[in-house]
Order: C-alpha cells, then structure tokens, then sequence
C-alpha cells in the first residue's frame, strides 16, 4: 500500500481540508510503527518529543535532547515513505536564539531525513517561524497546551478557558499564520474556541483534545494503543490495551521458561543422527 501512495506534502494538508477531507496524524518513534503507519495510509507522522515520557521514561517532555530526536527520527523515516514526517524541535533547540533554531531545523532535515519541524508557542517564536521557513523549512504551529511549557502553565492544563485567553491564542493563530507555519496543532482547548481558530485561518488545524472542529487529528500512538501506564489524558480513545498484554504475554513467557514447557522440539535445533554420531567419535574417540 505504502508503494502505491503517492508521497504527502505540505500541500496535501491544503488540498486534503479543500476536498473536505480530514487529515490523520499519529506520532511514532521507531521504525517498525512507522511501517505500520504508512502502510496504513496515515497522512502525517510526527516524530514528537512525547518519546521522552512515553519511551524514555522521563517525568515531562523538557529532558529530551536533540540528539534523541535526531535519533528516533532517522529510524521513522526508514519505515515512512508514503507520509508527511515531522520533527518536533525540542526544548531549547529553538527559544536560545533565531541563528539556533534554524540551524537545528536543518538538522532535522538533512540528517534525519524529516520534511518539515514543529515548535511551540505564539507570537514569541513568529521571527524563529520566519527564519526557517526563510531557509526553505516547512515549519507546524504547536498552540495551547505547549507541554514544553508545562513549569510555566502550572501542568498539564487545558488552555484558553477565559475571554482573554481565548482572544490571545486567536491572535497567537494568525500570528503563526502570517509567519509562515503551513499548518497548526491545537492542543487541549476548548472545542468552539479551536473550530473558530480553524474557520479563520488559511491553514489546516490539528486538534488534539480540541474537538470536532479541527482540519485533522492528531494523538500519542502510545495513548491510543494503551502503552504507556502513568496516566491517559482525557481526550485520548484507546483503541488497544497493549501494555497489559504486554504484561500477561510476559508473565506467561516466564511460566513457560521455569517450567520448561518452552522452548519445545519445534522450538529447538536439531542435527542429522549421522552427523551426530560422527561428532561423537570426533570428541569421544
């Protein structure tokens, strides 16, 4: 199937919402769910920097270097051909300064292989925007609930509850807009605040906890699939349990370990009796 498809681009998202269509989003962070993926037939993969809490373990998104996501994207672009690949910027690889985020976008083109980067914030990142689509890099808007931001929001809140609020992500919207993202992701706001984000602008809108009235969608694949254990945000619908079959194929593996009803002859190598017989005159003369 993934040969079939014809390769998604930044301008798929526009022609994918002017057909009406809603564009599919998934995050992954090794090869073989990439595969998958694009096999599939998603629309977009985003390399998110989420791998730091749900395959690094770490308690929030801030410790993830770009050395790690560099990593994780050079494997998701050898299983997606057919998807729009997306390199989340990590924590301080773009706010430091506009000659570093460009350079560290780069990064993620030319070394592993994504064909467009995504970053955090509003107004205050429009000149890093400008720079980097500048240097011919598509870049995804990421506005609300920006978890690289989660000490400053005071955790993992919903975003744009109050008039003012509101009014600002607007603003944030049409900011990120004029600068050059060629789309958004809008994360955990309310649901009409994010359909008049999406009625307003130009370009596609991804929601994620943002209701119906998003261009596309987007989750943690981790989430959907029930992997990861510490806890599920309340817009995310799991669609498998995987971590506690994970843990019940472990457990069972374990039983049949110790009491050795694994491996079994089918299991196990064999040699040809002859071949057998001829060894043991060469060890046991």
């Amino acid at each position: 199937m993934s040969a079939a498809r014809k390769k998604v681009t930044t301008l798929t998202f526009r022609q994918i919402t002017e057909r009406g269509k809603t564009i599919t989003m998934l995050t992954a962070y090794d090869y073989p769910t990439a595969l998958a993926m694009d096999r599939s037939g998603i629309d977009s993969i985003l390399v998110g920097d989420s791998l730091g809490m749900v395959v690094l373990g770490y308690e929030n998104t801030l410790p993830v270097t770009m050395e790690e996501m560099l990593h994780h994207a050079r494997a998701v672009a050898r299983g997606a051909k057919s998807a729009l690949v997306i390199g989340d910027m990590p924590f301080m690889s773009y706010q430091v300064s506009v000659e570093e985020a460009v350079r560290n976008a780069g990064r993620f083109i030319q070394q592993a292989g994504m064909d467009a980067v995504k970053l955090e914030g509003g107004r205050e990142r429009a000149e890093a925007v400008r720079a980097i689509t500048g240097a011919g890099i598509p870049v995804m808007g990421h506005l609300g609930l920006t978890p690289q931001s989660v000490h400053q929001l005071g955790g993992f809140r919903a975003q744009g509850k109050t008039a003012l609020a509101a009014r600002r992500l607007v603003e944030d919207a049409l900011i990120l807009e004029q600068a050059g993202c060629f789309s958004l992701v809008l994360e955990a706001i309310p649901g009409r605040l994010a359909e008049l984000i999406s009625q307003r602008l130009s370009i596609p809108t991804l929601g994620i906890g943002a209701g119906l009235g998003c261009d596309g969608q987007v989750l943690v694949t981790h989430d959907l699939l029930g992997l990861f254990d510490r806890f599920t945000p309340k817009f995310v619908k799991k669609y498998a349990e995987f971590h506690n079959e994970m843990q019940r194929a472990f457990a069972e593996y374990i039983e049949d370990v110790e009491t050795k009803r694994f491996p079994t002859p089918e299991h196990t190598i064999e040699m040809a009796d002859e071949e057998w017989q001829e060894f043991q005159k060469l060890v046991d003369p």
